[in-house]
């Protein structure tokens, strides 16, 4: 705050689309998590105005008790099928999600292991699990392996893990994953945070993306990213669904996902059923960024997905650049310290289905110019 890039609570002045008003100037928005572009979309507006016109603004408590909609019950069978699974339940934001399900699965002489870079949230659902946790090397099987060999063959292990991982946008080794879970008779649950809309047919996720949804036992996935709107789900098995019902805290304690945000859900899914052509459009400049900055000489690690990171390893680096890039007209997100190592920090950079290659090609042009002028890049 004192030197002047502090790059955090940014006020935007307008919805979030591929350009949005900060003090009063036009920026070109490459931080945001609306992989499809949805979240200004006519029909998705107009089907939340008439869910308020019909239930209100909230539900005035949990799902558990009074705040259980026909509405939520309607997009819960619309995700079980969207994602190839017999149920689904909705929870008020994706992290109550994680911090819910994740805490509930594993008893006392139980183990979960988890991925180094799996999101905040599954963090936090496993402290609050009584089982032993286990972190393994990210995306590596055989550091995985390694962890469940030294679980007892007659305990439950869960593995949770992202599907792309949101800040370096590699995709998990599914298979690989699979076939160990297999060997050790491990429980999977998946978080498709940033995979719906994504991966997989109709941008159903990971575990579709592969061919491997009957393995993958639970996934997850929020609504706040490509379903522009907000709240996440769980999807398993009837029984399964129906434990967590009446045994996740985070549930039974919190009021539930308001009448908008839910009718917002099933018209985005609508639309990215309908119009495949987003998530198409989504890959092709994906492809095209991807190269863009490789070319212009910037590391961008294993990401193969809209969620691109410019890898800068030096903190100040990463917030001048931030900083200079946002009054250049440009906004991308800083991850630093004690986010990732020192190390590893990095600028994320996202892409929308709405972004032009013309917008991509004005972003890689200015941010390939500050970073010379800071010397990440060679001039």
């Amino acid at each position: 705050m004192q030197a002047g890039i502090y790059p955090y609570f940014r006020e935007i002045e307008s919805d979030q689309d591929t350009v949005v008003t900060i003090s009063g100037k036009k920026v070109l928005m490459f931080g945001s998590n609306s992989y499809l572009g949805l979240t200004n979309h006519p029909k998705i507006k107009e089907a939340a105005k008439k869910a308020i016109d019909k239930y209100g603004t909230g539900c005035a408590g949990s799902r558990f008790l009074n705040g259980t909609l026909d509405i939520h019950i309607r997009l819960e069978e619309r995700l079980a099928d969207l994602v190839g699974k017999d149920g689904a339940l909705c929870y008020s934001t994706g992290f109550q999600v994680n911090l819910g399900v994740v805490s509930v699965l594993t008893g006392r002489r139980d183990f979960v292991l988890l991925d180094e870079l799996d999101h905040a949230s599954i963090i936090e659902g496993s402290r609050l699990s009584f089982s032993k946790v286990l972190k393994y090397a990210h995306n590596n099987m055989d550091a995985l392996e390694a962890k469940l060999k030294k679980c007892p063959a007659e305990r439950l292990k869960l593995i949770v893990v992202d599907g792309i991982f949101s800040m370096e946008g590699d995709i998990v080794k599914l298979p690989e994953l699979v076939a160990l879970a297999d060997k050790y008779d491990a429980t999977i649950m998946v978080d498709d945070a940033h995979a719906i809309g994504v991966l997989g047919k109709n941008g159903s996720g990971t575990s579709n993306h592969f061919g491997l949804t009957p393995k993958v036992d639970l996934i997850m996935g929020t609504f706040s990213k490509s379903l522009a709107s907000l709240g996440g789900f769980i999807a398993s098995d009837k029984e399964t669904i129906n434990y967590i019902k009446h045994n996740s805290r985070t549930l039974i304690f919190s009021a539930s996902m308001t009448p908008a945000s839910a009718a917002s859900v099933l018209a985005a899914i609508d639309i990215m059923v309908s119009e495949p052509e987003r998530i198409s459009h989504l890959w092709d400049i994906t492809h095209y960024a991807l190269k863009g900055f490789k070319d212009a000489g910037f590391d961008t690690g294993k990401s193969e997905t809209p969620i691109i990171p410019l890898f800068i390893r030096d903190d100040v680096k990463a917030l001048r650049l931030t900083q200079d890039l946002l009054g250049d007209g440009i906004f991308v997100n800083p991850v630093v310290s004690p986010a990732v190592p020192k190390e590893d920090c990095l600028i994320r950079y996202s892409l929308m289905a709405t972004h032009t290659k013309e917008q991509i090609e004005i972003s890689i042009d200015r941010i390939t110019k500050a970073a010379k002028k800071l010397g990440i890049l060679r001039k």
